[in-house]
This record gives C-alpha cells, sequence and structure tokens, in this order.
C-alpha cells in the first residue's frame, strides 16, 4: 500500500513539555480518568468528508488543499481515499471512523452502478478495517447534495425524489450494518422550506416520519443492531430546518412515536447556531433519555454559519465532557470530528495538527469534568439550592400529590415570599477557573 502521508510519524504522547507540535500534550490514550482509559472515554473517530474530501472551497474561492491523493480515476481517488484514511487513523491513533455514503464511493449515471461502486469500496474498507482494528461509529447518507435534492429528500414534494432517498438510505444502511456500524445517523441537511408560500408543511412533517420508521424497520430486520441518530442543525442550507434544535426534535420524535428508536448526534457548532451552548443541547439530550454521540466542533462567534472548526476552546470541552461523563459516558456514540481545517491551512501536516489540537482539548476537557465532580462544589450547590423540595410542601409538589387550594392554603399561611435562594453565578464560574487552573 503506498503511503500517503509519507512526511508524518506516528503520533505519541510526549507531554506538556514537549516542543515536537506533532505530539500529544495531554491525550494520552492509555490514562485512566474517571475510571477508564482516555480512549474508552473519548471513542475519537476520523470525519471522512472534512478529512478525505473537503479541499478548502468556500463560497467565494475554490479549494486549496490538494485530496487527490495521487489519483485521476474517480474509482481509484476512492480507493486512495480509503487506503489514507486509514492510514491517518493509524498514525494519529485514533479508532473509528464515520461517512456518508458518497464520501466513500463517487455516484454514477444511475443507482445499480452507484450501488455498484459503494459494493466495491465497501469490499476495500472491510479488508482495511480488520487488518487494523479500525471500526465504524456511524455511517449515513448525503441526501442534500445532489440537484434532485434541491428541496428536500424525505420532505420533497416530488414522490420520485423521496422513492430515491430511500433507496439510498436503503443502501447506506446496509453497507453500515455490514461494516459493524454502531450507529446510523439521519442529517437534514435540506429538510425544512424556505417560504410557507409554496410549502405543505404538515404532509413534508408527516412524510419525514414515514421514511425514518421506514428505515428503522428495514435496518432491524437486515440486523443492524446499532443506535438511530438524528442530529439537530437549525440552519444552513434551509432557513427553516425542521430539526432546529434537541427540543424541537424531540416534539417531532414524540408526535410520530419514534422518540424510542431514535437518541441524538449533538454537534457544537449547530448547538451554538440555534442559539443555545453545546453544553445546553447536551444536557436537554441526556435529561431526556436521548443522549447518543457528538460531532465535536466549533463555530466562530462572529460568523453565523456552520464553520465546523477544530475544538480548542477547553472551557467548552470540558463543560461537554462534564455533560457525558454527567450521562454515563458513551455506549454506542463517540466524538467524532465534524471539523475542517481552515483554508489556509492547506498541507497534509496541517490536518494532523488539526487533529492534534482537538484530542488534546477534549483529553483536558475530560480531565477538568472529572475534576469537577470530584471537588463536588457544583453539585453540591445544584442540591442545596433545590433542598425545599425534599421536604414539606415542596416534598409533596414532586410527588404528585399536591393541589391547587392546598397550595392556595399554604401562600395564604405563608403570607409573602420574603427570602429567595442566590443562584450565586458569578461564584461557580470562580470554581470553575479554580478547578481549571488551580492557581
Amino acid at each position: 500500500m503506498s503511503e500517503y502521508y509519507n512526511k508524518i510519524s506516528k503520533i505519541k504522547y510526549e507531554g506538556a513539555g514537549s516542543d515536537n507540535p506533532l505530539s500529544f500534550k495531554y491525550y494520552n490514550p492509555d490514562e485512566i480518568v474517571a475510571g477508564k482509559s482516555m480512549r474508552n472515554q473519548l471513542k475519537f473517530a476520523m470525519s471522512y468528508w472534512h478529512t478525505m474530501c473537503a479541499e478548502g472551497t468556500d463560497m467565494f474561492g475554490v479549494g486549496t488543499a490538494d485530496k487527490s491523493f495521487g489519483a485521476t480515476d474517480s474509482m481509484a481517488h476512492a480507493e486512495a481515499k480509503a487506503n489514507a484514511a486509514f492510514e491517518l487513523m493509524d498514525k494519529l491513533d485514533i479508532d473509528y471512523y464515520c461517512f456518508h455514503d458518497r464520501d466513500i464511493a463517487p455516484e454514477a449515471d444511475n443507482l445499480k452502478e452507484t450501488n455498484a461502486r459503494l459494493d466495491k469500496i465497501q469490499g476495500i474498507l472491510d479488508n482495511l478495517m480488520k487488518s487494523t482494528g479500525k471500526k465504524l461509529l456511524w455511517g449515513t447518507a448525503n441526501c442534500f447534495g445532489n440537484p434532485r435534492y434541491m428541496h428536500g429528500a424525505g420532505t420533497a414534494p416530488n414522490a420520485d425524489v423521496f422513492a430515491f432517498a430511500a433507496a439510498q438510505i436503503k443502501k447506506a444502511l446496509e453497507i453500515t450494518t455490514a461494516l459493524g456500524g454502531e450507529g446510523y445517523v439521519f442529517w437534514g441537511g435540506r429538510e425544512g422550506y424556505e417560504t410557507l408560500l409554496n410549502t405543505n408543511m404538515a404532509l413534508e412533517q408527516d412524510n419525514m416520519a414515514r421514511l425514518m420508521k421506514m428505515t428503522v424497520d428495514y435496518g432491524r430486520s437486515i440486523g443492524f443492531k446499532g443506535n438511530f441518530y438524528i442530529e439537530p442543525k437549525p440552519k444552513e442550507p434551509t432557513k427553516h430546518q425542521y430539526d432546529f434544535d434537541t427540543a424541537t426534535v424531540l416534539a417531532f420524535l414524540r408526535k410520530y412515536g419514534l422518540d424510542k428508536d431514535f437518541k441524538m448526534n449533538i454537534e457544537a457548532n449547530h448547538a451554538t447556531l440555534a442559539g443555545h451552548t453545546f453544553q445546553h443541547e447536551l444536557r436537554v439530550a441526556a435529561d431526556n433519555g436521548v443522549f447518543g454521540s457528538i460531532d465535536a466542533n466549533q463555530g466562530d462567534m462572529l460568523l453565523g454559519w456552520d464553520t465546523d472548526q477544530f475544538p480548542t476552546n477547553v472551557y467548552d470541552t470540558a463543560m461537554c465532557m462534564y455533560e457525558v461523563l454527567r450521562a454515563g459516558g458513551f455506549t454506542t456514540g463517540g466524538l467524532n470530528f465534524d471539523a475542517k481545517t481552515r483554508r489556509g491551512s492547506y498541507t497534509q501536516e496541517d490536518v494532523f495538527l488539526a487533529y492534534i489540537a482537538g484530542m488534546d482539548s477534549f483529553a483536558l476537557g475530560l480531565k477538568v469534568a472529572d475534576k469537577i465532580i470530584k471537588d463536588g462544589r457544583i453539585d453540591k450547590f445544584v442540591e442545596e439550592r433545590y433542598a425545599s423540595y425534599k421536604t414539606g410542601i415542596g416534598a409533596k409538589i414532586v410527588a404528585g400529590t399536591a393541589t391547587m387550594e392546598e397550595l392556595e392554603q399554604y401562600a395564604l399561611n405563608m403570607g409573602d415570599v420574603t427570602t429567595n435562594i442566590s443562584g450565586k453565578q458569578e461564584y461557580l464560574e470562580a470554581v470553575i477557573n479554580s478547578v481549571m487552573f488551580g492557581v
């Protein structure tokens, strides 16, 4: 096999004191944190689309990075990408990867030939996985890139488009199952609308639910045992996305009886675009029993689109891993780097430097989150803040035995509420600083 990253050696943990940029400063895969190794707590995954495919193209300019891997023919290119992907994962010590179907094999002139191409690459991926021990975290179908999906896939006004999307998803799910994927993701890239003047919103959402239900039933029938995920996203490219945020998706799933079949794949940049924090979306998912997996990235708060930057903000990674640890850790999910280097960071070395930065940031976040939990001040404060619900009238409210009449009489006897409980936000934020920096 060709070596595509021949100037890059295997990245090793050298500690915070190392001045070698091509080394991990904080990610030590065998280090035990909160009862498990960093490797198992973080479950890092490579995103095939950004890492192996994205060339730095944006709406104002062509690509700046060469992702041809020395190939000119489309299928030779697909095979070269697969080999390069596994070399990169090996050198970064990443155990998992994620893909869209069109990332791993190019679309042909018809569905039959497209599926044949996918079958060929599936065989190559299978052999690479067996020889390296790498695993598939999740797969999905790109039902947004082709012009046929300009008005959506499952929500398309054209039944022919719906049928084509179903066929495409069927094949992607078959590949995911055959490769032992731990999850399958629905990412509604164009499942929404631009104006209600041309939209039957009720029918579109009904149809999306029909497609998801068919997918679940088919997946289970062919032996797919992983989790089905849906990834909330508020905007871009569609103005009104039906999967705006976790709460919106939950309402959708519950309306159609799909809430037992799906968990959330939470992306940091999508959370901030929805006007939430990354931590908020994780907490909503965990509190509702639908926390599944994470797309690890960050956005630029000065830009209003999905910039998909590698995560380097340790406050965010710490609060993320705090929620993950509180939720009991990952099961079939993990941390997929749905992130790309900046357009000006175009070299092969830049890709490795970006992954190192992201992996180190989450390693730091994990260690900080473990310290926050062991420190106990945050959890103790929250418990004490709600202590009034453990006894007396508060306990009856929680138990569901209090009546409106009883609460009215209680309030009449009490008079006015003369005391309350301080939120102490500034103190708690200072606690996080003290735990993080310890100076």
